[in-house]
């Protein structure tokens, strides 16, 4: 069976929408510039959102006291061990990364784009700290350079982004991602599965709403109660208000979810994996790898896939 995609995979691909910019392998490098974040410096909130804690997905190599060419050339190191990719993706991953002045963050997108062997940004970041002047300054690099938005949306229900502390609406993202589109840059999305009081209806109805944007490629990870978080602390005193999914739950929960998904956006990632010594609950003992080829196998053993159920609605 052929898919819009381009192959037999059941699924668009991460690898397979980045080859339309780049050939070879390409690697993202993640980079903590010791950004800030509003929802933990008091202009939005104080905090940060229920379930943050950096530590829990920043490879060692990146430190916020090394410059942003260090951790760059730190990460090529690291990566290279085995086969060495092709091209680097800058990847401004920790906390808010569009969240200072207009000077500073091209600044630091330059030197990133001027280490040997990056080729394009990926930037990390919430929609309510992408001011039009930031944009702006995106654009312009995007002329030249691949550049991806990576925003968090986490849920489409504004009760859940409100128990979250999130202190931004998903109105605020719609609004914000129709803006990113209108300048012609890449737009991806992250998403949690599994938040509580969100059953199977309410994540399925995410897949439709985020089907419905302009969006190029989405994140979508089980929920992780992590430790050092505000959430650890509510899992802790109310466990049984937690549904935490199985594993073939939450395979389940995917495959639906890919069905009513745009096939027009690519799927990057199906799951996370945070360090034992954090990780509180889901004890999977899973890889991320070996997830996504269960995820692969049920697709085959149902005869589905992205976007089989999909409806356009615009």
């Amino acid at each position: 069976m052929n898919f819009p995609w381009g192959n037999h995979q059941r699924y668009y691909s991460y690898s397979n929408y980045i080859r339309k910019f780049f050939s070879g392998r390409t690697q993202k490098l993640s980079i903590d510039a010791g950004f800030a974040c509003p929802n933990r410096d008091g202009t939005k909130g104080v905090g940060g959102c229920l379930y943050c804690n950096n530590a829990s997905f920043k490879p060692d190599y990146c430190q916020p006291e090394l410059s942003v060419t260090q951790q760059l050339k730190r990460g090529m190191t690291f990566f290279s061990k085995n086969k060495k990719p092709d091209q680097f993706l800058a990847y401004f991953q920790a906390y808010s990364n569009t969240y200072d002045r207009v000077d500073r963050l091209e600044q630091l997108f330059l030197e990133a784009l001027h280490v040997e062997g990056v080729v394009g940004l990926v930037i990390s970041t919430r929609a309510d700290c992408l001011e039009d002047e930031k944009l702006d300054l995106l654009k312009e690099i995007s002329q030249k350079h691949y550049v991806s938005i990576e925003i968090g949306i986490e849920s489409c229900n504004e009760e859940t982004l409100r128990f979250l502390n999130r202190c931004c609406s998903f109105k605020e993202v719609q609004e914000t991602v129709q803006r990113i589109s209108q300048k012609g840059i890449q737009i991806g999305a992250h998403l949690i599965v599994g938040l509580p009081d969100e059953d199977e209806t309410t994540i399925l109805n995410h897949a439709d709403i985020i089907s419905q944007l302009p969006v190029n490629t989405l994140k979508v990870h089980q929920l992780q109660i992590i430790s050092n978080t505000q959430l650890a602390q509510l899992y802790k005193k109310h466990p049984d208000s937690f549904n935490v999914l199985t594993l073939g739950e939450y395979i389940n929960l995917l495959m639906k979810f890919l069905e009513m998904l745009n096939p027009a956006i690519a799927v990057e990632r199906f799951s996370s994996q945070s360090p034992k010594d954090l990780l509180i609950q889901p004890m999977w003992g899973m890889k991320n790898y070996e997830i996504t080829r269960i995820l692969d196998a049920k697709l085959k053993t149902e005869n589905t896939w992205q976007g089989r159920n999909f409806q356009c609605r615009n």
